[in-house]
């Protein structure tokens, strides 16, 4: 398989966790590379559903190397009730097989209270922030200040750095009128976790170079969708870190020489959570249909998801921002019943055509998109195992997919278990 990066090709939910954790049963190990717990990887196995916000999607695979990389933002809260979870259900979760990187920045309290309190202000015009602390932890990485995991191992160096962050942070509140925070209680609380924690600190690029010697695959797993990249997505409607697949090697610490294979994930329909520019989305029964059908609701937040066709133009994008070699398709099957399909092949805008995004702040908003009708399909391909399973309008509409991006279409997911995946 070589080494293979999974990023998703839309605004995210695109189930990538499916899809990683089927590939990292072929791997020797998965590493995390970028955002925090704002994301959530949903994973259905003989009828039994676990959602991750942090730890990779490979740990229900036996004997796979589960690694969090330094360009993720970790919760040490979030990542111990996690392992907690995962131990009560018999997975092997000890340090053993599974590591954080010590540079991986640590998201506190005064990061969460900072994103819900300029969310609060932001009034009408709300990001769509999760209120989790990313990109007020990501903002303190970026400024020289921020406290990582590694520090968890003097805590001299944690009290220092906590107090010096509260004296700037707990102003801020004020000024939000949010309540300041005591220094001394949250030094104590993250403490209290660093011998639960500290034992999971490992040098994550040594290790990973380590199986890269042995001749074993890596996985990379990205978090989020390339269109919430924080330089190349719908800003100032995006998430705080670079998801795109070029991040992989940063957020490791291995070189972009190793990543082989870049899969993009993509669902056979768009959607988004919160808010920001969504030229296809569907606001009538057909909009709903989807979001019924398609179970449509955030694992991180619970917040239903907007809606709308496929538009090939953002995953156009996406096929050159991330250099796809793969696409694996997901929710075919939520697309049953629909009496016609319809792609976004190409945009109206400011009175010409346009096959690429506006790359203007707050042009997306202002496109109209250029539909091309195809026939739907009543069939239940939910039980197909194989290409020539498929009916013909079924096979249609992918193989259209594939010559709008002129990429392979090499994963078909045809419903949410792990075994309802084809591969070409």
């Amino acid at each position: 398989m070589a080494n293979t990066v999974i990023i998703g090709a839309q605004w995210g939910d695109e189930g990538k966790g499916k899809i990683v954790d089927i590939l990292s049963a072929r791997s020797r190990a998965i590493v995390r590379f970028q955002g925090g717990n704002n994301a959530g990887h949903t994973i259905k196995v003989q009828g039994k559903e676990t959602i991750l916000h942090l730890i990779p999607s490979g740990i229900l695979n036996p004997g796979t190397l589960c690694l969090v990389g330094n360009g993720v933002v970790l919760d040490p809260h979030v990542f111990l009730q996690e392992v907690e979870q995962l131990a009560s259900k018999g997975i092997d979760v000890s340090p053993a097989r599974l590591g954080i990187s010590k540079k991986a920045h640590l998201i506190l309290p005064y990061h969460k209270s900072l994103d819900q309190a300029r969310e609060a202000k932001r009034a009408g015009r709300k990001i769509g922030t999760t209120g989790r602390g990313i990109g007020p932890c990501y903002e303190d990485k970026a400024a020289r200040v921020g406290l990582r995991a590694g520090d968890l191992l003097d805590a001299d160096l944690v009290r220092h750095k906590i107090s010096q962050a509260l004296e700037e942070k707990n102003i801020l509140l004020r000024a939000y009128n949010f309540d300041p925070l005591d220094a001394d209680s949250v030094t104590q609380d993250l403490l209290a976790l660093a011998p639960t924690l500290t034992p999971y600190l490992t040098e994550v690029e040594s290790r990973l170079q380590e199986v890269q010697n042995q001749g074993g695959d890596i996985l990379f797993e990205g978090a989020q969708g390339s269109h919430l990249d924080i330089d190349h997505g719908t800003y100032p409607f995006v998430t705080s870190s670079n998801t795109v697949a070029g991040n992989a090697a940063a957020g490791t610490g291995l070189g972009p020489s190793s990543l082989n294979r870049i899969v993009g994930i993509v669902k056979a329909y768009t959607t988004r959570v919160g808010s920001g520019p969504f030229p296809t989305e569907l606001l009538d029964d057909t909009g709903s249909y989807l979001r019924t059908a398609g179970h449509e609701f955030g694992a991180t937040t619970g917040r239903p998801r907007r809606c709308g066709w496929l538009d090939a133009v953002i995953l156009r994008e996406s096929v050159r921002l991330n250099g796809l070699t793969d696409i694996a398709l997901t929710k075919l099957d939520v697309l049953q019943n629909l009496p016609a399909l319809q792609i976004c092949v190409a945009y109206e805008y400011q009175g010409r055509r346009c096959n690429y995004l506006p790359q203007e702040e707050g042009a997306l908003a202002k496109v109209t998109p250029v539909y091309e009708e195809l026939p739907g399909f009543e069939d239940d391909i939910s039980t197909c195992t194989a290409w020539t399973d498929l009916p013909d309008t079924v096979r249609v509409y992918v193989q259209r997919i594939e010559e709008l991006l002129d990429v392979r279409i090499a994963f078909i997911s045809v419903g949410p278990d792990r075994s309802q995946t084809i591969e070409r």
